[in-house]
């Protein structure tokens, strides 16, 4: 599943910390491809795998296979070269 040219983003619309994640993304205009592991057992496995059995979301995978599992807006701006006092 991380195979893409793209951020991949895993998790449930219920989550605060998703919600987040995804307004954080729109906002800066960052495209991504958004996954509900709740609506896909497959995606909820592959997040259990990366994330030492736990069902941990926000989880993103990155184009170069990177990965960052609940980061903080901050954690987010670092990794894509964003400037982090405005965020």
């Amino acid at each position: 599943m991380t195979d893409q040219s793209e951020i991949i983003l895993y998790g449930t619309t219920w989550c605060g910390g998703t919600l987040r994640t995804r307004a954080f993304l729109d906002r800066n205009h960052i495209p991504y491809r958004w996954i509900d592991i709740d609506k896909d057992p497959e995606a909820g496995k592959f997040v259990e795998s990366v994330n030492h059995g736990f069902r941990s979301v926000p989880t993103l995978i990155f184009p170069d296979g990177s990965q960052l599992t609940e980061p903080s807006n901050s954690q987010l701006a670092e990794k894509l070269g964003l400037p982090t006092a405005s965020n």
